[in-house]
């Protein structure tokens, strides 16, 4: 079936909008001490998830899956201004949790929620797994699991695998994100 000319000509000017929405993906085009709170939400969308804090700070999750490969996490001070943006989904903010220790909370707060596909309960183990997707420190793509006690909901492990990708066997590449340069602005 062939498209007139002029629904392609329409369709490619969607695709460009919908693509050009995507460009404070990662809030780069927000200013630390300056954004505020509803600057960030007309920047980056609706948060999945919002903590207030007792001092009054607030911290609100953005995960970017579940074909994305970060999470980002915008803190605000109590005044409601934008502290910093942090990206963590990496091995920095992995090392962070505590097996025997860290509960769902903790992990929600310092990774953010899981795509809701992605948490699966092993009912022989009574342990419950949340995934996410990542890109590693060598630019490729693999998965982070998080494993709880289904009782305590403490956390009992954790497991980092590669994605071998479907039809090439071996390790997926992807871009990598980089923290904005605060100190440039």
């Amino acid at each position: 079936m062939l498209f007139p000319r002029s629904f392609l000509l329409s369709f490619l000017i969607f695709v460009a909008a919908l693509l050009s929405g995507c460009a404070s993906y990662s809030g780069s085009n927000l200013r630390p001490g300056e954004s505020t709170l509803s600057e960030v939400i007309a920047a980056m969308g609706e948060p999945a998830m919002w903590w207030q804090e007792a001092d009054g700070s607030e911290q609100l999750a953005y995960p970017r899956g579940p074909t994305g490969t970060q999470t980002f996490m915008v803190f605000l001070t109590p005044e409601g201004r934008l502290d910093r943006i942090e990206g963590v989904l990496d091995e920095v903010y992995f090392a962070r949790i505590e097996v025997g220790k860290s509960t769902k909370e903790d992990i929600l707060k310092l990774l953010g929620p899981p795509p809701p596909h992605w948490i699966t309960y092993f009912p022989a183990r009574d342990e419950l797994a949340w995934e996410w997707r990542f890109c590693t420190v060598f630019s490729t793509i693999s998965y982070f699991n998080v494993l709880f006690d289904g009782a305590t909901g403490i956390v009992r492990s954790t497991l980092q695998r590669p994605d071998r990708g479907f039809a090439r066997g071996g390790p997926v590449p992807c871009g990598r994100w980089r923290q904005p340069d605060w100190s440039q602005r």
